[in-house]
């Protein structure tokens, strides 16, 4: 046999069995240690993502899965951690992500995640997740980078019923109303008319705010340019929050928004606007019954509007153990995952094909919720990443944190517009 007969053979040899060992590789259950990162550590969204965990455990017991959660409310203090670790080469394995800006601004257009297209045409994900939403997590080349775990409402006013029975007061349907009527009445009893907690809270109020009096066409020209930042409705919106802030708490720089939640069921507060997290926590740290121990409405001004907001999972370029990451986002978005999920979370779930409709696990909540969102206009939320840049939304903070300290609503304003000419695009 001539030797370039014999090389040839070697050479196929050799590659035969370079790919029967990459084959039994990928057919190899994933094992090793699984960094999931988040900002879950208390309340619901803390049970929730343990009974994913636990699960997750059982269908892949070589997975050692470390929560890496960092405490901190809407994930304040977790970006920062997370930047610095991406930025300095150390990526977890999985990274709790917003759908929208706080992806694609940052972490897509940086080029540090990997597309997931695969594991969505594996799963035929992309027949059970809205379109809307995959539009929100992927870029213009079609390339998915995140797998949605939940849908959340951010413009929620929560109340006790028995409480506003016994004050004499109904919940306002505009913050006219609540100021000029609901606010002194409440504070006339001493009552405090509405619980606010720390600075993210507070951005979490103004977009409320801002879309309760500015309505849906000139709240999206905010984050499209078409709305003027300086314009006399926009300077409104931060006089109407100076307003608020006059019928609320003096410590709610000191509370979390969890601490804001407990004093509306403690009954030392009337109202709280947070998203429907606070759903998870009346559920399940203070057992309230829904319709009854706590209830809601959407915030004054957005009846007939859903601001929505999504958590997300993807895998981040360097991820130390890919394998372990793809069997839990597939494991993520499925049906089973999410109505372990969300029904402690406080959320709905993001995939279509998820047990909704089963009240045993969405409650009336859940299911005035659900309602909503399938027949409301959608818009998005800038406290919670899906309308603008993280660099818009961490200087948006300052502005707040400032306009709570000197009440000058025209200085936010044109300071948010030089703010929006650098940072939205």
């Amino acid at each position: 046999m001539k030797r370039s007969s014999i090389l040839a053979l070697l050479l196929i040899a050799v590659l035969a069995l370079g790919f029967a060992g990459l084959a039994s590789a990928q057919d190899a259950a994933p094992s090793g240690d699984l960094e999931i990162f988040s900002w879950w550590t208390g309340g619901g969204e803390a049970a929730g993502l343990e009974a994913l965990i636990a699960r997750f455990s059982e269908m892949y017991p070589d997975i050692n899965v470390i929560n890496a959660a960092v405490a901190g409310g809407s994930g304040v203090n977790a970006r920062a951690v997370l930047t610095t670790r991406m930025l300095g080469g150390d990526p977890p394995d999985t990274f709790q992500v917003h759908a929208g800006e706080e992806l694609n601004a940052l972490w897509v257009a940086a080029g540090l995640m990997q597309p997931l297209n695969d594991i969505y045409e594996a799963n035929g994900w992309m027949e059970q997740f809205p379109q809307g939403l995959l539009d929100l997590i992927s870029d213009d080349a079609g390339n998915i980078y995140v797998v949605p775990v939940n849908i959340h409402r951010s413009n929620v006013m929560w109340y006790v019923p028995a409480n506003l029975e016994a004050w004499g007061v109904t919940v306002p349907t505009s913050w006219d109303e609540f100021v000029n009527t609901t606010c002194p009445a409440l504070q006339a009893a001493d009552i405090t008319p509405i619980s606010i907690g720390e600075n993210w809270t507070q951005v979490h109020l103004w977009e409320s705010i801002a879309l309760g009096t500015l309505g849906v066409e000139a709240y999206n020209g905010l984050w499209d340019g078409t709305t003027n930042w300086t314009s006399p409705e926009v300077v409104h919106t931060f006089e109407v929050l100076g307003q608020v802030y006059d019928c609320a708490n003096d410590d709610m720089n000191a509370l979390t928004w969890q601490d804001a939640s407990q004093r509306v069921a403690n009954g030392e507060a009337a109202f709280n606007i947070m998203g429907d997290w606070a759903a998870g926590y009346f559920l399940v740290d203070l057992a309230l019954e829904p319709g009854t121990g706590f209830a809601w409405a959407p915030s004054p001004g957005t009846d007939g509007v859903f601001m929505m907001l999504s958590d997300t999972f993807g895998l981040p370029v360097g991820a130390p153990n890919p394998g372990a990451v793809e069997a839990w986002l597939s494991f993520l978005g499925s049906a089973e995952a999410q109505d372990l999920f969300n029904p402690v979370k406080g959320s709905l779930p993001a995939n279509t094909t998820a047990d909704i409709s089963n009240p045993d696990l969405y409650n009336a909540y859940f299911q005035s919720a659900y309602e909503d969102w399938t027949t409301n206009e959608i818009v998005g939320s800038l406290a919670h990443g899906l309308v603008a840049s993280p660099a818009f939304s961490n200087g948006f903070s300052n502005i707040i944190a400032t306009f709570q300290s000197d009440r000058d609503a025209n200085n936010a304003a044109v300071t948010a517009a030089t703010l929006a000419l650098q940072t939205l695009r």
